[in-house]
């Protein structure tokens, strides 16, 4: 599978928006939006009128980015939003939502979504009691997610947790901090995520 193996925060400066990628540095002085806010390259500081089709494509690099997949991941996640009921949009945000890896990150088990993933894929978490070692599992109403004992008291799962809490949880997750064990109470919405996203321009991408 195809890995990104430059800077992340050169994704950040090329979207023009903090995709949060690189955990607290990114709430730190240090974020690269925050120093040098224009895309990455020599031409960075040119700024061109995007066409209808580039404004498009900034859309899907930005949603695909955020959550960290592939081409061809994303674009199967996109082909299985189009079978479900109502907007293709929303299920797509929905399903990139209900990810595993995305549910970890969310619940302040890992600062990012990179290591929400590394700690999924190895075998830290557990779905119903379940080991579940795949970052595309999509969680359902009613799943009961937590960490392994021994993970539990890891220090940068600790501090990680202290910084999410502060933060808060989507609306969609309940979060027991003591016993590190949380419930997935509904299913998310688009309202439930904190980016500007215009999914809709996603949608019309494919389309054509």
């Amino acid at each position: 599978m195809s890995r990104y193996t430059e800077a992340s925060c050169k994704l950040c400066r090329r979207e023009g928006i903090k995709l949060f990628l690189k955990g607290n540095r990114c709430y730190g002085e240090k974020c690269a939006i925050e120093r040098r806010n224009y895309p990455p390259g020599s031409h960075g500081h040119n700024k061109n009128k995007l066409t209808e089709y580039g404004v498009q494509l900034r859309e899907k690099q930005k949603l695909r980015r955020m959550y960290g997949l592939t081409e061809r991941q994303f674009e199967r996640i996109f082909v299985d939003a189009t079978i479900h009921k109502g907007r293709t949009g929303d299920a797509l945000l929905s399903m990139l939502e209900r990810r595993l890896d995305n549910v970890v990150y969310s619940l302040g088990f890992a600062s990012s979504r990179s290591g929400a993933r590394q700690l999924v894929n190895h075998g830290r978490v557990m779905v119903d009691g379940k080991k579940v070692d795949i970052a595309s599992f999509l969680v359902k109403t009613g799943n009961v997610i937590e960490l392994k004992e021994r993970t539990k008291t890891n220090v940068h799962v600790q501090s990680s947790l202290s910084s999410r809490t502060k933060m808060g949880i989507p609306r969609w997750l309940e979060l027991e901090p003591a016993t590190m064990k949380a419930t997935v109470k509904t299913l998310p919405e688009k309202t439930d995520i904190s980016l500007p996203v215009q999914e809709q321009l996603v949608v019309e991408l494919y389309s054509k």
